[in-house]
């Protein structure tokens, strides 16, 4: 359904309506800094609306702004899923942060950060793309540097850095494909010289944290505030994601590349995941991994998103309030079981159990791999279950033998949101409920426990970190882009 633009009171209206507004509401808050929290609570709830209408509806609403040289939307119930996400994960990390002293300048940022995600989520230009993706990493960048400790300065500096690298191979590729057919349209890229291909795909690639151009991810990720890693890990990542799914959805020749990524990127992420002793960075390589099965079947992408996005934001705001982000620690101090049951919720749910969210997502996504890709990503599904069987096995007692952690009631309406909605998102795909696709998953997590408990409980390897430094980050950009070359032109 395409309508259009100047038809008064449309659905074309008010979609350009809900783009602005985030925008518009983030610097309404500096005027009317007592009004911050709301207003960012409004711009969400703006975004649970138009989600709910996407799916409601179902419509195809295409927009197209100033001809070929402009803007190009496309809104879909694919992109009603990343909408979605991101206003869940906004939504529960601003119940999770409304008690706390964040000022007004933090609250103004997550609903920038919100707007240019949804922007960067309906855009199907590449001049727009890019501008939505240049403020997500700005946006970005301040929200990781609002402790303002030298750490935190470095962190944000060496991501903004990395991304601003990466949008410049983007940029050029986007001028290549102008160049090649007089439209950024992501259909431009049929027929488009290798080279601009190839660049266009470097820079998402390092956006989005795949395959080894996105290594920057775990120390960014880890090291940055549990609310600001939800949402990092949540939707941010994602950014980059769904443009990669559109181009293989729409142009068949892609296709198989992003396939390739996504095992790559699924196997890379679960090998670092599993030896990781820090729990933080065990969920941030979980991220890399996780963003990989989103890639390996594009056509079901959008439900693997919402229900990632919401197991991974639980689990940063859980984790950020253990007495230890050690895994050794951890099993030598019981935890709460309060505690412990959200940490075996969201991890039953990644691991693909029954009853939640992620049991759907896996077997979808399952079901959508061509059979060259069943061996790597079945390898990816048995590493996730060994991963988060570090949290299910934590040793946790009651209450009054365990020191109590502080908890408010803004971090309960956060699980509320995300933990329930891996429960109510189950029924999105009821149709995996029979014998053959339970018994598979279930038969999965068990390898994954039995190969933790009788291996890699009682490893010690250490992950090596050299291709995380930030001189091989750079290095491994121009190596991927080589890869890139080769693989566009075979």
């Amino acid at each position: 359904m395409t309508l259009p633009f100047w038809m008064p009171f449309s659905m074309t209206a008010v979609t350009l309506l809900w783009i602005v507004l985030p925008f518009l509401a983030g610097f309404m808050s500096f005027l009317l800094p007592q009004w911050a929290r709301y207003l960012t609570l409004g711009g969400a709830l703006a975004s649970v609306g138009y989600a709910a209408y996407l799916f409601l509806e179902n419509p195809l609403l295409q927009l197209r702004l100033l001809d070929h040289f402009g803007v190009s939307l496309v809104l879909d119930p694919l992109t009603g899923f990343f909408i979605l996400t991101n206003a869940l994960v906004t939504l529960a990390v601003l119940c999770y942060c409304w008690q706390s002293d964040k000022t007004t300048f933090f609250y103004a940022q997550v609903l920038i950060l919100h707007g240019s995600v949804n922007a960067a989520f309906v855009c199907t230009d590449l001049i727009s793309l890019y501008v939505a993706l240049e403020v997500i990493s700005i946006a970005t960048f301040l929200l990781i540097a609002y402790p303002r400790s030298d750490r935190a300065l470095w962190v944000g500096l060496r991501y903004l850095f990395v991304s601003n690298v990466a949008m410049l191979f983007y940029l050029v590729g986007a001028v290549l494909v102008y160049k090649a057919h007089h439209s950024f349209d992501f259909s431009g890229l049929h027929g488009s010289p290798p080279e601009a291909i190839a660049l266009i795909f470097l820079g998402l690639l390092v956006k989005g944290g795949i395959f080894v151009s996105g290594l920057w991810l775990p120390l960014t990720h880890s090291e940055s505030e549990s609310p600001v890693s939800a949402l990092m890990s949540g939707v941010v990542v994602k950014a980059g994601v769904l443009p990669l799914v559109r181009f293989a959805l729409l142009l068949e020749e892609i296709d198989p590349i992003v396939r390739i990524f996504g095992v790559g990127t699924a196997v890379l992420g679960v090998s670092y995941a599993i030896f990781e002793k820090d729990a933080k960075r065990m969920l941030a390589f979980s991220t890399v991994s996780q963003l990989g099965f989103m890639l390996a079947a594009p056509a079901v992408a959008g439900f693997y998103a919402l229900t990632h996005g919401l197991v991974k934001s639980a689990l940063f705001l859980i984790v950020g309030n253990l007495p230890s982000r050690n895994f050794k620690q951890l099993q030598q101090k019981p935890i709460e079981p309060r505690l412990w049951v959200m940490l075996a919720i969201a991890s039953f749910s990644i691991s693909g159990f029954p009853l939640l969210a992620g049991f759907g997502a896996k077997v979808l996504t399952m079901k959508n791999l061509l059979p060259w890709q069943v061996i790597g990503m079945n390898i990816a599904a048995v590493g996730t279950a060994v991963s988060f069987a570090k949290f299910i096995f934590l040793p946790h007692k009651p209450p009054e033998l365990v020191e109590k952690t502080t908890l408010n009631r803004g971090f309960w309406i956060a699980m509320v949101i995300l933990l329930g909605g891996l429960l109510v998102a189950n029924g999105v795909y009821y149709d995996a409920y029979d014998l053959d696709n339970v018994v598979k998953p279930l038969a999965t997590i068990a390898l994954g426990w039995l190969l933790y408990g009788a291996l890699f409980r009682h490893l010690t390897v250490k992950s090596p970190r050299m291709l995380e430094q930030f001189e091989h980050l750079m290095g491994m950009m121009s190596l991927s882009l080589i890869l890139l070359f080769w693989m566009v032109l075979a």
